[in-house]
């Protein structure tokens, strides 16, 4: 049997692998990944709760979705560094609403605005969800919910968002475990598409074909 080589007496020991999703220190920037705007680098700031959706997860997420979202009205609830909504902006979207309740994030994301003059882009500072709620029913193509993980608000965020969503739209989903038929289809809405990356699971739902929603 092969043995691992042992280091010399004396010398340091190797430090320990990071673990995905554990302790790993967040990225100081993410890109968008496709569009007009493609390549240009958003900061993150060391926030708590803050999580950037990574890039291969949004480069699948597009994927799914279609790389051209020309007419598409669109709301990100917790928009954090403003990713998912700056993505769907650059791939055409017409309407792209960025909620967050931090004052240096919504800052931060006035200020990639402007650079990019991203006319189709609003930046709103408050409760994403109580904005969400607020929308005309059946208003929105997609819906982007990616709270922190320690939120308590993801039923009433989903359940929101299949009041906001209009009959072929679509919600895209982060959270820190899978959600399954039983937990949707109360909330009018079912899985189209899943998948994971290290503690990440994430979600494109559309409506459910069995079970209806209760008003928000």
């Amino acid at each position: 049997m092969k043995t691992r080589p042992q280091p010399p007496a004396g010398a340091p020991a190797k430090p320990a692998r990071r673990v995905a999703g554990a302790s790993a220190q967040l990225p100081h920037e993410v890109r968008i990944i496709g569009g007009q705007w493609k390549r240009t680098k958003l900061r993150v700031s060391d926030k708590p709760g803050l999580r950037p959706t990574p890039g291969r997860v949004r480069e699948t997420l597009f994927n799914w979705l279609g790389q051209d979202l020309t007419g598409w009205r669109c709301m990100d609830v917790f928009a954090g560094t403003g990713a998912l909504g700056l993505e769907a902006a650059s791939r055409g979207a017409a309407d792209v609403l960025l909620c967050e309740q931090d004052a240096a994030l919504v800052a931060q994301l006035k200020a990639v605005q402007t650079r990019l003059g991203a006319t189709t882009v609003r930046v709103e500072r408050g409760d994403g969800l109580a904005v969400l709620r607020r929308v005309a029913p059946g208003s929105l193509e997609l819906v982007f919910l990616d709270p922190p993980f320690e939120s308590p608000h993801f039923e009433s965020a989903l359940k929101a968002a299949a009041q906001a969503m209009a009959p072929h739209g679509l919600v895209y989903l982060e959270a820190p475990k899978a959600w399954g038929p039983d937990e949707l289809a109360p909330l009018g809405l079912q899985v189209h598409r899943s998948g994971k990356a290290g503690a990440v699971h994430f979600h494109l739902l559309i409506r459910s074909t069995t079970g209806l929603a209760a008003p928000a």
